[in-house]
């Protein structure tokens, strides 16, 4: 089992999860975080820390596309281990449907 970042993390990205992650397997994109999935200990620390409530296990139901696109984006983005403050208009995105196809960005984030 491992954790993956999904769709409500996308324009909220809160980054309580990183600054709990005793193995520094979060990575940041322009808008949003991903877990890479081999780094991932299971462990589930991050899991309650996220205020958007964006952070899954891969063994619940239709994770399976969430585990590769983490895959995929932890592979190209800089790590991220330090607190940083959310998007600018998190509360208003944070539960909105759809984010995936709506704001995703491929675009790296600054990492630490």
């Amino acid at each position: 089992m491992t954790y993956v970042v999904i769709d409500n993390c996308i324009n909220c990205k809160y980054t309580d999860c990183v600054e709990v992650c005793p193995v520094d397997c979060f990575y940041e994109g322009e808008n949003t975080l991903v877990i890479h999935p081999d780094e991932c200990i299971d462990c589930g620390v991050c899991e309650p820390e996220c205020p958007a409530d964006a952070i899954r296990p891969d063994t619940e139901p239709g994770m399976e596309s969430w585990v590769e696109l983490n895959r995929k984006y932890s592979e190209l983005w800089p790590v991220i281990t330090q607190k940083k403050d959310p998007m600018p208009e998190a509360e208003k995105y944070d539960g909105e449907s759809g984010k995936l196809e709506k704001y995703f960005s491929e675009a790296p984030g600054e990492g630490d």
